[in-house]
């Protein structure tokens, strides 16, 4: 399927899509500025939780793509919004990359939420305990992704998904995830970029975060054999587009 005469808009996954730990996938620097020289709206998606926003544009700038701190939409932000706009006091199981973002709420007094991202070595038992206490005790669990892992490097690592559904078993409750694939989360992308769903294209390379996710909330889908990609993701995704990489999806719009 290729819906390139009904996009108008593009949202683009960035680790296994536009680059591969800390080196560009081939073709893609030049995909993203094409995109940019042809006018559309763009935003790059992430459920990274490693990293802050501003870490993330300064590793992005430092490979050659040429975009604003604005235009990166990603979990952690999502989150923080969530946390104050309901006036939230969360224990943070979260990176250590990210305790600058999360700052005024890591030495929370009384807690009556948990925020968990992919924690990394903080995944250890006293976090998790503390994490499954809260819970027990009717606080909500709130998640930047449920991931089940993430290429780097070359080599595929655990996410924060198996740890959320840990947590969710252990104390019989629900995550909110407002990272992909919720359609939360897609729908605030494409608010934050002034987009409609059924003339907005998402590319990536996980199809159940990226083309189910993006599917189920309306928009157009496109999964690249690049990044996560496994031989045979394709037949889990009815009526999405399927490209060898960012560039060749990118050409097929054009």
């Amino acid at each position: 399927m290729n819906p390139s005469t009904a996009v108008q808009a593009v949202l683009l996954d960035i680790s296994g899509v536009l680059c591969d730990g800390d080196q560009p996938i081939p073709g893609a620097v030049q995909a993203v500025r094409r995109l940019q020289e042809e006018g559309y709206p763009l935003r790059l998606l992430t459920n990274t939780s490693r990293q802050s926003r501003a870490a993330i544009h300064r590793q992005l700038t430092a490979m050659g793509f040429d975009v604003q701190p604005e235009q990166l939409f990603t979990a952690p932000r999502a989150v923080r919004r969530h946390i104050e706009e309901e006036d939230l006091r969360p224990f943070c199981l979260i990176h250590p990359g990210l305790d600058e973002e999360f700052a005024e709420w890591l030495d929370t007094a009384e807690p009556d939420a948990v925020v968990l991202g992919d924690a990394e070595m903080r995944f250890d038992y006293q976090r998790l305990n503390r994490a499954f206490q809260l819970l027990i005790e009717g606080a909500p669990l709130i998640c930047m992704g449920d991931n089940r892992y993430f290429r780097a490097q070359g080599a595929l690592h655990l996410d924060a998904g198996p740890f959320v559904r840990a947590l969710e078993y252990a104390a019989g409750t629900t995550a909110l995830v407002l990272g992909k694939p919720s359609a939360a989360f897609f729908s605030s992308a494409l608010d934050d970029m002034g987009a409609s769903a059924g003339k907005t294209l998402m590319i990536g390379d996980d199809v159940v975060a990226d083309i189910l996710g993006a599917q189920a909330a309306g928009l157009h889908a496109c999964l690249v054999r690049t990044g996560k990609y496994r031989p045979g993701d394709e037949t889990r995704a009815a009526e999405a587009w399927v490209a060898a990489d960012l560039a060749e999806a990118v050409a097929r719009l054009g």
